[in-house]
């Protein structure tokens, strides 16, 4: 399942075309856990977040996690107003009241539902703020060049700050799964937030769950990002992820974003 949106914006400063897309796929596991959406700002043009869930938690409790984080993602950007709230502070409200909902879903559910969350935030005024929690991403690209990613709250992640194993050797660790922070747990979730100052033409944004980064090196996906349109890189991206998966993929989710001068 694809989506896309385009609109540009023209002002005495500047003058540029913001163009969007999702992907979403189901792998090869019987339920679609993941979520992804684009939205767009209700009343201020050029206001867009992106967010990218991927539930865990039995057949259902999963799905009902990241529905539930899309669902407090709409909330909260419906009361935001881009020029008296701060962008971080939106994020950060993401994570902990989504936090909240799934615990409270919980309660009256068997299944114990958890999920991932990472989304960014852009202005009318091109600056942008990112927030993450457990192992799903946000990529941030200037042409083919990575400038800066996420870094994953998990297990092997750890293991890689500690130097005990490489990044390489981390996507094939029979724990590479576990996560140390994510949405619905008993603790309280890491909010990791960054914030970039204004994106300049070329630049691409990219979040995905990891049944998606898991397959590709940070310089494959600048190349693929760098080369196609956001609709064609989303599906180059997932037809990929598919091949090399080889029928034990993972529930995968992408949404992406670039900025582009006004032709």
């Amino acid at each position: 399942m694809w989506a896309e949106f385009i609109f540009g914006q023209m002002s005495a400063a500047q003058s540029f075309r913001f163009s969007a897309a999702t992907g979403l796929h189901r792998g090869d596991r019987a339920y679609q856990q993941d979520q992804v959406e684009i939205i767009e700002h209700p009343r201020i043009s050029g206001s867009v977040m992106a967010v990218v869930a991927d539930g865990m938690g039995g057949k259902s409790g999963g799905r009902k996690a990241a529905d539930q984080v899309l669902l407090t993602a709409r909330q909260i950007f419906e009361r935001f107003v881009p020029a008296q709230d701060e962008a971080s502070e939106l994020l950060r409200q993401l994570v902990l009241e989504a936090h909240l909902m799934i615990k409270l879903t919980a309660i009256t559910a068997e299944e114990e539902p958890h999920s991932t969350v990472a989304a960014f935030c852009v202005s009318p005024a091109l600056a942008c703020d990112v927030v993450h929690a457990g192992d799903s991403r946000v990529y941030h690209f200037r042409g083919t060049e990575l400038m800066q990613r996420t870094v994953d709250h998990s297990f092997v992640q750890r293991l890689i700050d500690e130097g005990k194993i490489s990044e390489e050797a981390a996507n094939s660790h029979a724990q590479s799964n576990l996560l140390t922070g994510c949405l619905g747990t008993h603790a309280d979730p890491p909010v990791a937030l960054w914030h970039i100052e204004k994106l300049e033409f070329g630049d691409t944004l990219l979040a995905c769950s990891d049944g998606l980064w898991h397959y590709f090196t940070p310089k494959e996906l600048g190349a693929i990002l760098h080369a196609l349109p956001p609709r064609e890189a989303s599906e180059m991206l997932i037809s990929k992820a598919r091949q090399r998966a080889r029928g034990g993929g993972d529930n995968l989710s992408l949404a992406l974003a670039r900025i582009d001068p006004l032709p």
